[in-house]
């Protein structure tokens, strides 16, 4: 077996595919009003950013999502959308909120971002939102509120401006993605459904690049049952599933853990419940995260088989993963040219931006899987995701806004294809 799993390992890597060359798409010439708008609203931006960030809204905090949700809803009604309160799919989540518009043009048009973080209760009150010279910090400041206040602003800045040259814009501002979008996915597939492309509001990676790609993300769980047992008079008599786990997880090793193609992370452990007594029960989980929806059975093959092949005896392993899961967003024509788009609009006001891939997942595959272009990785750029040195660039706040306003209006205008 562990020839096997060395093979599959050797093959794994192979599937960081690199995003294919695309020529450069002559510069959009700068929209001075455009600019200038982006530019009169950075103060307010950040003053709003600034509010939902001093509020607590990790995944299933619910009165917290409530707080961000009311303010957000505040605003886009200001704008004219209609906004609705959507009852989220998976119990214990804050609802989703959707507000739409109707124009006078062709496109109809999915924004999506999520206001739910992965910080717990009182974090924001130890480390509220604050700017130095280059970075603004704070619970989530970047993944992903900064995006969704920069989505607020977009269309605010389209508001002002007049401009209806577009079917419709739906923004959907969902509360569960960073647990994997059990309250949403259904929901966001029914909007991708009705949406000619989407554009996702989750941060740029530095120091200013476009997400063309992601993979997706899936949780393993590995449970083990033995039988508990006096670890003092008789340990003989008991079958210790926490020796048991070990093997299983040391089978893991053979995985690649870092690079462009399959991951395979051990993440949590939990095994007895008092020192005297041998474990009876234990179990880990693994973040896989998968470049291909094919990868998955193979990684589950390797696991099963090691499962059926207990170290100690009498024990017995369950393997498990998550449903629904984030597919990948795999690289492709209809992402490609949403990306020359908006690397035309960016050399318009002197600047460039790369493309690039990682693997956070995001509700841009689930975009594509319904067969629309999706552009991911428009919000601000930033770093130190899911950590206490989260940050957002502060320098990109602007022309991120800008960026994000003209897509809206090309693509509001002429609308891309249907990818199938």
């Amino acid at each position: 077996m562990l020839s096997k799993i060395a093979a599959f390992a050797s093959a794994a890597a192979l599937l960081a595919l690199p995003t294919l060359a695309v020529a450069a798409t002559p510069a959009v010439p700068k929209d001075a009003k455009v600019w200038a708008a982006a530019e009169a609203a950075r103060p307010d931006q950040l003053k709003l950013l600034q509010q939902v960030v001093d509020i607590d809204s990790g995944t299933r905090d619910v009165e917290g999502g409530r707080k961000v949700a009311a303010i957000l809803t505040e605003r886009l009604k200001a704008l004219g959308y209609t906004v609705e309160s959507v009852k989220a799919e998976a119990p214990d989540l804050p609802d989703n909120t959707v507000a739409t518009l109707k124009g006078t043009g062709k496109g109809r048009i999915l924004l999506i971002g999520h206001l739910d973080t992965v910080f717990g209760p009182g974090t924001a009150a130890k480390r509220p939102f604050r700017m130095d010279a280059e970075k603004a910090y704070g619970p989530g400041v970047s993944d992903e509120k900064g995006g969704v206040v920069e989505g607020v602003y977009a269309l605010k800045l389209l508001h002002d401006l007049g401009f209806k040259d577009f079917q419709q814009i739906t923004f959907l501002i969902e509360t569960s993605e960073e647990g994997g979008s059990p309250g949403a996915q259904g929901l966001i597939k029914k909007l991708a459904s009705e949406a000619d492309v989407e554009l996702n509001l989750e941060p740029g990676d530095t120091p200013d690049v476009l997400t063309v790609w992601r993979k997706g993300a899936v949780s393993v769980h590995v449970d083990v049952t033995g039988r508990a047992a006096h670890a003092g008079i008789a340990p003989g008599e008991g079958r210790n599933a926490a020796t048991e786990l070990i093997h299983q997880i040391q089978a893991d090793e053979v995985f690649p853990k870092t690079g462009d193609g399959i991951t395979f992370n051990l993440t949590t452990m939990t095994a007895g419940t008092r020192d005297n007594i041998i474990p009876e029960h234990a179990q880990a989980g693994w973040s896989l995260r998968i470049r291909e929806k094919s990868d998955l059975p193979k990684v589950l093959e390797v696991l099963e088989k090691n499962a059926k092949t207990p170290s100690v005896p009498d024990t017995s392993v369950k393997v498990t993963y998550n449903q629904p899961f984030f597919p990948p967003l795999a690289s492709n024509p209809g992402t490609d040219a949403l990306a020359a788009k908006a690397e035309a609009i960016y050399a318009g006001i002197g600047k460039t931006i790369t493309r690039g891939g990682n693997g956070g997942a995001s509700e841009s595959a689930l975009a594509y899987e319904a067969g629309i272009p999706a552009l991911d990785g428009l919000g601000p750029a930033a770093g130190g995701f899911h950590s206490d040195s989260e940050y957002l660039l502060l320098g990109t706040v602007t022309p991120r806004l800008y960026l994000l306003t003209k897509l809206i209006q090309d693509l509001g205008h002429q609308p891309p294809p249907r990818l199938k």
